[in-house]
């Protein structure tokens, strides 16, 4: 496979997260991930074992949300979800942050909870990312979240869950790039749409892109990359 092509679908997580999401579209949306070769599939914790088992033996790994979308699970019941997912195969958990608890100030809390699902994920060999859902927090929130991921050192940092009131946005991605050492990595999520848009992210320093309009964007790329198209 084209070098070039590799290295951009390796930076999508495609994304099934849709709460009408039917079974039929879980399993075609796994087969287009295989065919694209992305980076993982991010899908509901209830299909996650089914996911794991259409990517066994693939380069594309099994995700899930923890908290999902708004983070006000408590921390055991997050523990739990966290637990489950990685008996079930997950091997990157998208975890959404205490958003009541961060507007609160709350950072003991906060630093707690994203500790305590960190060392859960790393004991188990697999990754995490957090989700700091951008939209509703100042620039403050950000930056101390940049702190205790850095601090716990979560693999990594994430705008949004893309159903909150607003995507990525290039402001953020800088701040977090600017207020996380360079082994914590950046996930934009949320508006990443196009190529054009996942390789002006890319330039910020962004690794993943949270997308389901992953079809669009690899197709685009192949054609600009004079490859053929993926029959799918």
């Amino acid at each position: 496979m084209d070098e070039q092509y590799q290295k951009i679908a390796k930076m999508i997580d495609h994304s099934l997260l849709s709460p009408i999401l039917t079974i039929p579209e879980l399993e075609a949306g796994c087969q287009l991930a295989l065919a694209y070769d992305v980076a993982s599939v991010c899908i509901m914790p209830c299909y996650l074992k089914r996911c794991a088992e259409i990517l066994e033996h693939s380069t594309v790994e099994p995700s899930t949300t923890v908290g999902f979308p708004h983070g006000g699970h408590t921390m055991l019941v997050k523990l739990r979800e966290a637990e489950q997912a990685l008996e079930d195969g997950c091997t990157e958990l998208d975890v959404v942050v205490n958003l009541s608890r961060v507007l609160s100030e709350d950072w003991k809390y906060v630093e707690t909870e994203i500790g305590l699902l960190t060392r859960t994920a790393h004991q188990a060999g697999q990754k995490i990312k957090v989700i700091f859902e951008n939209c509703y927090l100042a620039d403050k929130h950000k930056i101390e979240l940049c702190r205790i991921c850095s601090a716990v050192n979560v693999d990594w940092v994430k705008t949004s869950t893309g159903y909150g009131t607003g995507g990525a946005t290039i402001e953020d991605l800088k701040l977090m790039r600017e207020h996380t050492p360079r082994q914590v990595q950046v996930k934009a999520a949320g508006g990443i749409r196009t190529l054009d848009k996942l390789l002006e992210v890319r330039d910020l320093g962004v690794s993943r892109v949270g997308a389901s309009a992953t079809r669009d964007i690899l197709d685009t790329c192949r054609e600009r990359l004079k490859l053929p198209a993926i029959d799918f």
